[in-house]
């Protein structure tokens, strides 16, 4: 597959590699978003990338003096003792700016502790000759390392990159699918662009889960577990806890009695989990999330999504070699697990976005009562920057759908919200496929990757 998107994230690192004075970078996230195939495009030939395992730190300093050698000669024919020495050295010999990289950065400081506070010397004192990446998978390491105001490297970075999943509006080009397979695409599979990788190497969605999930040999079957072990201790909990919310339990509350677990106690996991990205806390439209009473946790990542949705809860037909269930399973669910995405792509469409010449701010989704006997819920909600109109969508991932009546039934609906007055009201459809009746105010999936695009 080719490499798409990282436009941004490409322009700031040559930024900062072709700046005047050599600068300190810091870059991170979660395995498989394509870092180091990030790096390797931006760096030049004369410039040094090493990738650290968790070998000892005099055999790490031995294969980096081997890769330095190649624009240093006879940088190897060193023994280095320390850290120090070696920076020294190579401070020492440079003759011209160049850029080391070293990726999973914590894999050298779990070797040698005192690499940090090695770097932070060189660069307090402005001797670097030399530009520094430095880059790791470990999220809570990376932060720990360079983001912390304990850490010695803290507020040394010229640059700070995390690097994100690529959004939804490249996966249609680079799996050369429609706008709607490109919706159900990137429902199971996210903005992973390994998993891109992986899934084309099949004729159809299908043949792609079925080789890498469901299968103890898939090359997915135990990603959850491989992405939690960078960054979280307890790993039971964790996959408790998201197994819970995949199955469908998203208050607080009913995770806490799932889990057998007081409710204070799962605070700082499931904090943890959305400051990783896996977990989002949604809280209806209009509410203070410190003060809602109200808040759901939802699956943030689409592939965690699908995974504990529908892999974790049949491990036991995986393991027996048995995937027929599984495939009737997501046969018949799969349309409403689509259906779920599709509502939080267009609320993101939505969010900070121009449609029709409005700018809104953030959507989020509406629940609750409209009266003492009434309980109403709408997908999308948001305000324009302005104030004076509120935006209220419905989204259907179904065939056929009459939007006259959808929109007429829709505007009666947000009509009766509490914070509706004074506003002008623009009911919007979501729709699969183009609708029975007008085209007024619809949106379909062609239009949303559209407008997911131009928010790059």
């Amino acid at each position: 597959m080719k490499f798409v998107d990282r436009i941004e994230e490409s322009k700031r690192l040559k930024q900062v590699i072709n700046a005047a004075k050599p600068t300190f970078t810091v870059v991170y996230g979660r395995r498989r978003l394509g870092k180091s195939t990030l790096l390797t495009k931006v760096l030049g030939k004369k410039d040094i990338y090493y990738l650290a395992d968790q070998t000892d730190a005099k055999l790490q300093r031995e294969v980096l003096a081997k890769m330095v050698a190649a624009v240093i000669p006879e940088f190897d024919k060193v023994v280095y003792p320390d850290w120090s020495s070696f920076i020294n050295t190579l401070n020492h010999r440079t003759t011209r700016k160049f850029t080391l990289c070293i990726d999973e950065f914590p894999y050298l400081v779990e070797s040698s502790p005192d690499l940090p506070s090695v770097l932070q010397n060189r660069l307090d004192t402005k001797r670097l000759k030399f530009n520094l990446i430095i880059c790791g998978s470990s999220q809570q390491l990376m932060y720990g390392l360079a983001l912390e105001a304990t850490s010695p490297l803290y507020g040394r970075a010229n640059a700070i990159l995390k690097v994100a999943p690529i959004k939804i509006s490249y996966i249609q080009k680079a799996l050369n699918v429609s706008a709607v397979e490109a919706v159900e695409e990137y429902a199971v599979w996210g903005g992973v662009p390994r998993y891109w990788e992986l899934r084309e190497e099949y004729a159809n969605l299908r043949e792609a889960v079925e080789s890498n999930l469901l299968s103890v040999n898939g090359t997915l079957y135990e990603e959850p577990l491989k992405l939690f072990k960078d960054d979280i201790k307890d790993m039971v909990k964790t996959a408790t806890i998201m197994s819970y919310v995949g199955a469908g339990v998203h208050r607080l509350s009913e995770i806490a009695s799932r889990c057998g677990e007081v409710a204070t106690n799962l605070s700082r996991p499931l904090a943890k989990l959305v400051s990783l990205g896996y977990l989002t806390k949604e809280i209806p439209f209009g509410e203070d999330e410190k003060k809602s009473k109200k808040s759901l946790y939802k699956i943030s990542d689409s592939f965690m999504n699908f995974y504990f949705r529908f892999i974790s809860p049949n491990r036991s037909f995986i393991e027996i070699g048995r995937a027929a269930p599984i495939h009737a399973t997501i046969k018949n669910q799969l349309a409403g697990y689509v259906g779920d995405y599709w509502e939080k792509l267009c609320r993101e469409t939505v969010s900070g976005n121009e449609l029709n010449g409005i700018t809104y701010g953030m959507a989020r989704r509406w629940w609750g009562h409209v009266s003492k006997s009434e309980q109403m819920e709408i997908d999308v909600v948001a305000e324009s920057l302005d104030k004076k109109y509120l935006l209220v969508g419905e989204c259907k991932w179904t065939n056929r759908e009459n939007s006259n009546r959808l929109l007429k039934e829709l505007k009666a609906k947000a009509e009766k919200l509490p914070f509706a007055k004074y506003h002008t009201i623009v009911p919007v459809l979501f729709l699969k496929n183009k609708p029975i009746g007008t085209m007024e105010n619809v949106l379909l999936p062609k239009d949303v990757l559209k407008h997911a695009a131009a928010l790059k």
